[in-house]
């Protein structure tokens, strides 16, 4: 037997089974208390579970391409497609050439944040779409004004006036709407804000649309592109698991296949080509049209040309278009028998589940380094936790301080003589005791306000944490918890894992059941959505 990394292990069993229940063994029982069953898994590699997910009812499994397979160098790209944006809002947009001195600031953007096109200001919301963190150029937005803007309506992202960074691709254009209007505005100007970023987005998808920017990266891959030693070992571990595999990309052929060329040629000796992974290779999906939409699949030549339109997918040929009922039919299987791979929140995973039985597995490239984060801030997290469990003992205190308070008050106007005199005294011991309160929670307030604001701004000074906002969920983190069954930072962390895993969720848990002395598993069993049945997807099914 041999561990996730490939080196020997000792068998776990040994020995005659003995007498009564098989999980009462000795052997077994010491799991509990040693290494967990990620023992050789470093945090930030994990794979986490939000539905539970059976890998040996899996049969197909497909990637999306790019920041999937693919991990960008994220300052590097973003800096460019920033830049390239900003030329040509200069060049054809007719901005100010002044412009042309702003540089991308990486820290002001991550996923998840909302550009309200009506105000000129950028925001972070919670999963119940409170507004927290919110900016304006780089100016924190006051309490008051952010209370009088967003408190009092409801925030519909589906509106023309909200546009939702929930990709690494829209993030240049994030910062560059917040830096033109900050430097606009500071020079006195007016700003016709839904205008601004409308121009910006026009330049952005021309840059992409165009290629501009894919054959810039063209001329030094390496620098764009992180080569992951892992990808082709993960790869070749699920097929050696039975999986078949398939690519299913918005890039076009020729860029697909230079960057895939980049990854996976000669990693591993079995496989001298990239293309000999999959079993399918579909480029210019246009998700997330890919899932609803009727599209014909077409046959490419050599160069990347369209053939004729398909009639089945041959291992070792290219494709481009196609959609989901007609790639459920020619790969034989569909429905919750395919696990989709991607990176987009929305053209990747909400559309995949919202128009298909497919599961899905997000890849979050965040979560490394806020791991690694959380984990060096561990004391000050451990003590945040303590304060803030005191600090509702406190509060229950107080409350029954203050009620006991009334309730002397009360005695002592029906009271006289030496009992008013014994009550006096009890109230002032009592009054005593309450100030010691008040100051305790004053001094424990602030002392997690201190230690959140630390752990937050110390890794990201605008925005803190990308799955937090707050004591909540973020938007962007509710939205991964509930459209992704699984979540992870690389496709290539499937390496650490068995191809017949069985990935299982935690138990849901409601306030109350937290708070019980005696608590409820905190493993789901069966909850998670139906697993493992041959069936279409909704999308094929209406075109049988």
């Amino acid at each position: 037997m041999e561990s996730a990394r490939g080196r020997p292990e000792a068998p776990l069993l040994s020995g005659p089974a003995g007498d009564g229940p098989a999980y009462e063994r000795p052997e077994l029982k010491a799991l509990l208390v040693g290494p967990n069953a990620h023992r050789e898994v470093p945090r930030g590699r994990q794979i986490f579970v939000n539905r539970n997910l059976r890998m040996d009812r899996i049969d197909l499994i497909g990637f999306d391409m790019d920041y999937t397979l693919a991990v960008y160098h994220l300052q590097r790209l973003e800096t460019l497609a920033f830049d390239m944006t900003l030329a040509r809002m200069i060049a054809v947009k007719g901005y100010p050439p002044a412009l042309g001195v702003l540089r991308y600031d990486l820290e002001f953007v991550i996923r998840g944040l909302v550009v309200d096109k009506l105000y000129g200001n950028i925001f972070k919301m919670d999963r119940h779409n409170h507004v927290g963190r919110c900016y304006h150029g780089r100016r924190p937005v006051a309490d008051e004004e952010l209370k009088r803007l967003y408190r009092d309506e409801k925030i519909h992202l589906s509106s023309p006036r909200f546009a939702w960074i929930d990709t690494l691709f829209a993030l240049p254009e994030a910062c560059l709407f917040a830096l033109v209007i900050e430097m606009l505005e500071g020079q006195g100007q007016r700003v016709d804000y839904t205008r601004l970023y409308d121009d910006i987005r026009e330049a952005i998808d021309t840059v992409h649309r165009d290629g501009t920017l894919k054959s810039e990266i063209r001329k030094d891959v390496a620098r764009y592109i992180l080569r992951d030693p892992e990808l082709g070992p993960a790869l070749h571990k699920l097929r050696s698991g039975g999986k078949k595999l398939f690519l299913l990309t918005n890039s076009l052929w020729d860029y697909t296949a230079e960057v895939m060329s980049f990854l996976l040629d000669g990693v591993l000796p079995e496989y001298p080509s990239w293309r000999n992974y999959f079993d399918a290779v579909i480029t210019g999906a246009a998700k997330p049209a890919f899932f609803s939409d009727r599209r014909p699949l077409w046959l490419l030549g050599p160069g990347g040309e369209r053939l004729d339109e398909a009639q089945s997918l041959e291992r070792g040929r290219a494709y481009e278009g196609g959609d989901l009922p007609t790639l459920e039919r020619f790969l034989g299987k569909g429905g919750d028998r395919v696990l989709y791979v991607g990176d987009h929140i929305y053209g990747d995973i909400l559309r995949s589940k919202k128009s298909s039985l497919w599961r899905t597995c997000m890849v979050v490239q965040e979560i490394e380094e806020e791991l690694a984060w959380l984990e060096r801030n561990r004391d000050p997290l451990a003590e945040l936790s303590r304060l803030e469990e005191l600090r509702v003992r406190v509060e229950d205190e107080l409350a029954g301080h203050r009620a006991a308070l009334n309730l002397l008050d009360r005695r002592l106007e029906r009271s006289d003589g030496p009992a008013k005199e014994e009550l006096e005294g009890e109230r002032r011991r009592s009054k005593g005791e309450l100030e010691v309160l008040r100051r305790a929670l004053k001094e424990a307030d602030a002392r997690i306000s201190s230690l959140q604001r630390d752990v937050e701004e110390g890794l990201n000074p605008y925005w803190g944490l990308t799955f937090k906002e707050g004591n909540e969920n973020s938007r962007f983190g509710e939205q991964v918890e509930v459209y992704a069954c699984l979540y992870t930072s690389r496709a290539s962390n499937l390496v650490y894992y068995s191809p017949m895993q069985y990935f299982r969720s935690p138990r849901a848990m409601m306030p109350h059941e937290r708070a019980a002395p005696s608590r409820i598993s905190p493993w789901g069993d069966q909850h998670a959505a139906p697993l493992g049945g041959d069936r279409p997807s909704k999308a094929s099914r209406a075109v049988r």
